[in-house]
């Protein structure tokens, strides 16, 4: 065979790796087809070309290396493992894997003895928006100052900035998805933006006046959407139900719910067509304006109102009263909330400055932990309050399934017994308008004999003076 190119390489330079670069395309080769071999090829037909459908597969054999076992045996006399014992034992290992890992995927929790507690801490980096203002009708004194503050907690001895609005502030809420967003609800009913964003325009407010407003706050000077809290869905300004409170879930973004001066709690759908059917419903339970409202963030069907003396859990299920409630305290409630981690804790404050912490999975008579406060405080509590414990969810599930279900046989049975209450007055009515009418078709009688007599008396009377 004749050599056509030679390729020549040092010896030093074997193996050494190649270094390529870029460069453009060269075209070496360039053959042009030749019609006139065209006749030179004979067309094969029928072709037959072999496949194969398997998976072309090799055959590989290993020695390894062999293992040699051996059989031995142990008797037990006097001190060993009795017969029966140890048949016994096989059988359970043969029964079930006693390796086997059950319980993988569930969280571990350390169980502790540690009674329930809160201390005071001093560092915690977060601020603060507090509302000062005097909710006593005609309180106001003219000396009062308007102003509220924003707080750096590590800093509590100045704030960190004030705010001065025309009127004194009842409310103050930082928006969820930025913080750089500060509504305020006014004692004179106008509502305060302060903003260093432009995201999330979007807000409502209530108030006393029985009105839910819409706002885009690029254009407050008018709403974009009104409600009016009418318990007869006629939208009547004049039987409005003044509001105190608002419950709004970032999950359920068509329903919220007001907290009413009258204590009655108005769930409401947004989303609906005409204003009579965004009212959907109303709880009624308390004696007192809702100052709380906000549903467990665990299970939003359920959800914590506090009013008057009490606080109370109610299921979206039940209108005509609450699944579970506290006792009647001395003190006035005024606030209260579910806690973040826990679905069974959640806290109150009182008028005489008493935070209670409730754990209805531990107790439900009494508040697990109750601390007297003087003063604005922060407060750490301990870790069995805040951790979430096992099978607490399950737990918590079940008490209120079982508590709504209680209710709701109650109420069938109030149902019932007040159809039958209305029915016996109903006949009883009946009865009443059956003896009177009898009565008087009496009376017509007794009137109609009289009448008769009387008249026979003057024919009697005539007779005898023309006979006379």
């Amino acid at each position: 065979m004749e050599i056509v190119h030679v390729y020549t390489k040092k010896r030093n330079e074997f193996g050494r790796q190649c270094n390529f670069s870029d460069r453009s395309a060269e075209l070496h080769v360039d053959i042009l087809p030749d019609p006139s071999l065209a006749s030179s090829f004979i067309e094969r037909d029928p072709c037959d070309v072999p496949i194969q459908c398997t998976q072309e597969m090799s055959e590989h054999e290993v020695n390894t290396e062999r293992f040699e076992s051996d059989t031995r045996g142990i008797n037990h006399v006097e001190g060993g493992w009795p017969k029966d014992n140890m048949e016994h034992c096989i059988k359970q290992n043969n029964a079930i894997n006693i390796y086997q890992e059950y319980f993988e995927e569930e969280e571990v929790v350390e169980e502790s003895e540690e009674q329930p507690s809160a201390k005071t801490i001093n560092v915690f980096s977060c601020k603060l928006a507090v509302a000062y203002s005097s909710l006593g009708f005609q309180n106001i004194s003219q000396d009062m100052s308007y102003d509220s503050y924003i707080w750096d907690i590590e800093n509590p001895n100045k704030p960190e900035m004030t705010l001065k609005p025309v009127s004194l502030l009842v409310c103050l809420e930082y928006n969820p998805k930025d913080s750089h967003i500060l509504v305020g609800g006014s004692y004179n009913g106008q509502i305060v933006i302060w903003l260093q964003s432009k995201t999330g325009t979007d807000t409502f407010s209530a108030s006393t006046d029985g009105q839910v407003l819409w706002w885009d706050i690029r254009k407050m000077s008018e709403p974009t959407e009104r409600l009016v809290l009418d318990p007869n869905k006629k939208g009547n300004l004049d039987n409005a139900l003044g509001a105190i409170s608002l419950e709004f879930e970032t999950t359920m973004p068509t329903k919220f719910m007001v907290g009413t001066e009258q204590g009655l709690v108005v769930s409401c759908n947004r989303k609906a067509k005409t204003p009579a059917e965004k009212i959907v419903c109303t709880y009624s339970g308390h004696h007192g304006p809702v100052y709380a409202l906000q549903r467990n963030p665990f299970f939003p069907k359920n959800f914590l109102t506090v009013a008057d003396w009490t606080a109370r859990i109610w299921s979206e299920d039940i209108k005509e009263s609450s699944i579970m409630w506290t006792k009647y305290h001395m003190a006035y409630l005024s606030d209260g909330c579910w806690s973040p981690i826990r679905p069974s804790v959640f806290f109150t404050v009182k008028m005489d400055g008493t935070l209670d912490v409730w754990d209805f999975l531990f107790k439900q008579n009494d508040p697990t932990l109750s601390l007297k406060l003087g003063t604005a405080t922060l407060l750490e509590i301990s870790p069995g309050l805040c951790t979430l414990q096992r099978n607490e969810k399950a737990l918590a599930t079940a008490m209120f399934e079982r508590e709504t279900k209680r209710e709701k046989i109650l109420e069938a049975r109030h149902r019932e017994m007040r159809l039958k209450e209305r029915s016996r007055s109903e006949q009883s009515k009946e009865e009443d308008t059956k003896e009177g009418e009898g009565e008087e078709s009496a009376e017509e009688r007794a009137t109609r004999t009289e009448t008769e007599v009387l008249e026979n008396f003057r024919t009697v009377d005539g007779e005898s003076l023309m006979s006379q």
